[in-house]
């Protein structure tokens, strides 16, 4: 796994998960800071870009999770997820933080909130990739929530440069959450994206709208990424707060 492209060291103690992120869809919008400024964690600064900061939704897979000493679980270890999330800093080290991680896995649902404080909800839905098409589709237990669609890739497969927006969106390497009253960062360490720009037809999106970010057309994002995804190295959390 590489290192020259990280923007800071990963921690010196050895790193707790594996996993791999699988088959994912960028998509985002801009958001007014005032519309966010209200999930932001004490101590923790919103991130932008040239003055305007972004909301993402991205479904993907999660694969081949596990402890980094143990195998992998099947029916546990892999598993679809759709995050929502927005880009943020603390002491000029960017990270990512996460309004919602709709899942496919109890056991993470149940677990990840305790031990990391990340706000992981029990969903139902399927992300499947196909001939370059990427469908996905997700609600939780009642029909709340609900987000579907497709995209497909539209440009040849790229890294971003430094100084694009691109580069913003996607070269984070840590997330940040509050955890039992204290601001957390756990680091992640992968290879630097590979994408692809995309169209996307987002049919439902319900998961956007609970949050009332201000968004006028929650179907219709202003940028649309795909990626093959990336292999990943997780470390447990920290106290910066």
């Amino acid at each position: 796994m590489r290192t020259d492209h990280l923007p800071f060291p990963m921690p010196e103690r050895r790193h707790a998960l594996v996993q791999s992120w699988l088959d994912l869809t960028f998509l985002h919008w801009p958001v007014a800071p005032e519309h966010l400024a209200p999930y932001m964690p004490d101590g923790l600064e919103l991130d932008t870009y040239e003055g305007v900061a972004y909301l993402g939704v991205i479904p993907f897979n999660m694969t081949g999770v596990r402890p980094r000493w143990a195998p992998q679980v099947p029916g546990i270890s892999t598993f679809p997820e759709f995050n929502l999330r927005t880009y943020v800093k603390h002491g000029g080290k960017a990270g990512v933080l996460f309004l919602t991680l709709e899942a496919q896995s109890r056991i993470t649902c149940a677990y990840a909130p305790r031990a990391y404080g990340l706000p992981y909800r029990y969903s139902r839905g399927f992300v499947r990739a196909k001939d370059g098409m990427h469908q996905w589709s997700s609600k939780r237990p009642g029909g709340t929530h609900a987000f579907a669609g497709t995209c497909r890739p539209t440009g040849p497969e790229r890294e971003a440069e430094a100084g694009t927006l691109e580069h913003f969106l996607f070269e984070r390497y840590s997330l940040y959450t509050e955890h039992k009253g204290r601001l957390m960062i756990a680091h992640t360490q992968h290879d630097p994206w590979v994408w692809r720009e995309g169209e996307a037809s987002v049919e439902a999106n319900a998961l956007t709208e609970a949050f009332d970010l201000g968004i006028e057309d929650v179907l219709t994002p202003a940028l649309v990424h795909v990626s093959k995804g990336v292999k990943v190295h997780t470390w447990s959390n920290e106290v910066v707060r």
